[in-house]
């Protein structure tokens, strides 16, 4: 299981929220690059890099950061956040991202995303699955659709996406434990599934337990912040 920190930006530094909301910022280090660096140097060699300022004003603001970081470090950077029209998703491939998570776009509009898979092909793009309870969280996770999970991934699934990043929205930021019981449910419905957990990793524990269900990847970030897992100890779970 690949285990990938998150770096989430507001104004060019890094913070985290709790549950998605942004009177909750706590900034932890002003220097996001630095930051990467660290994560470098410890042994990691992924990167989650979300533009939260991108995600609330649907227009991708931290283009420096994803460019600095790309140029500065070899960490392999998975990047969202504002990112809503094809010339975005050329751009920020261009300035380094290997990846864009794409969350937003699958839902509101999808004949977008599905051309998105055509040209740049399904290995590029992570679908992001954020839940509030087994729906599909939308309007910036303030609320749940009609659309479930399970019948969210598999229109996609029929399009040949395989890589799914799964948020549960009541787990983010609250160090309380990830929702590993809805990715074994998924897991058993999509085996094929490159699956990354996302939200609520508190402990070396936790991603034991998901490494054990089968995902494979998972995104660490206030457990990190907080000092509750150190560097050291996640490379040794990689």
């Amino acid at each position: 299981m690949i285990i990938i920190p998150a770096i989430d930006l507001i104004n060019g530094q890094c913070v985290r929220l709790t549950k998605g909301d942004y009177d909750t910022t706590k900034v932890y280090n002003t220097n996001p690059l630095e930051v990467a660096r660290e994560f470098e140097a410890a042994g990691l060699t992924h990167l989650h890099l979300v533009d939260l300022d991108g995600a609330r004003q649907r227009e991708v603001v931290n283009w420096p950061v994803l460019e600095a970081i790309a140029k500065y470090t070899n960490l392999i950077i998975d990047f969202s956040g504002g990112i809503h029209s094809a010339d975005l998703a050329h751009k920020a491939f261009d300035l380094g991202a290997a990846k864009i998570t794409v969350g937003s776009i699958a839902v509101k509009r999808p004949d977008t995303f599905r051309q998105w898979i055509l040209d740049y092909g399904p290995e590029r793009l992570i679908l992001g699955a954020d839940v509030i309870g087994k729906n599909i969280a939308i309007h910036g996770w303030a609320s749940a659709s009609d659309v479930t999970i399970m019948d969210f991934i598999r229109g996609y699934h029929l399009c040949g996406i395989r890589n799914v990043m799964c948020t549960d929205v009541s787990k983010d930021g609250m160090l309380q434990g990830p929702a590993t019981d809805l990715y074994k449910d998924i897991l058993q419905q999509f085996p094929d599934l490159q699956l990354v957990a996302s939200g609520g990793v508190s402990s070396l524990e936790d991603l034991r337990e998901l490494k054990a269900a089968g995902c494979s990847a998972a995104i660490v970030g206030k457990a990190i912040y907080e000092g509750r897992i150190s560097l050291d100890e996640l490379v040794t779970l990689q």
